[in-house]
């Protein structure tokens, strides 16, 4: 049985097309070196406003620099870290060859809806400090959102502007909850 050449070619192209994806799925990820320069950076850059002096017995004034957001970035890394073992889960998933295509073409759309989903809670986050917030937490799960906002001063337009462009940007079916925080 003869195949007509455009069928070889098709076939070619699809497991060409196949393998590169999996080997994109599979490869490791880039180096993040980078992250501990920037943290040690942020940690240099803290406003006379997050510092809290004291004085000593010995009549010394010490400066201790106490970030007011240590809490949402303890969410902030939690959040990470449960990602990223669902998304191990689901690279292993992927790259399992004794699963149905049917799963793993599953598993892989959930992966990328994951890095979706955060991508769209970074650019949320970031939009609602452009407002003049000190700052913001966006969580995600589901079809529930939560927001958490540090601000002195809070109403109810202003929870409105957030729950529309949190629809705006993850969809209109979204529940979404917004929490005001005061700053200290």
């Amino acid at each position: 049985m003869l195949l007509k050449k455009q069928t070889v070619w098709l076939l070619t192209m699809l497991s060409l097309v196949v393998v590169l994806s999996v080997y994109y799925i599979t490869s490791p990820e880039p180096n993040q070196g980078n992250l501990a320069t920037v943290d040690e950076q942020e940690e240099q850059t803290v406003t006379e406003e997050q510092k809290e002096t004291t004085e000593s017995q010995d009549g010394e004034t010490v400066i201790s620099g106490v970030a007011s957001d240590e809490q949402f970035e303890a969410l902030r890394l939690n959040l990470e870290d449960q990602r990223s073992e669902m998304k191990e889960e689901y690279q292993e998933i992927v790259a399992s060859t004794d699963l149905p295509v049917e799963q793993r073409n599953d598993a892989y759309e959930k992966m990328k809806e994951l890095d979706s989903v955060s991508q769209k809670e970074s650019v949320l986050e970031t939009l609602i400090k452009t407002m003049g917030y000190e700052d913001a937490l966006v969580r995600a799960d589901g079809e529930k959102v939560r927001v958490t906002v540090k601000a002195k001063e809070h109403s109810a337009a202003e929870a409105n502007e957030i729950i529309q462009m949190v629809r705006n940007e993850l969809g209109s079916l979204q529940a979404v909850a917004v929490t005001f925080q005061p700053e200290k």
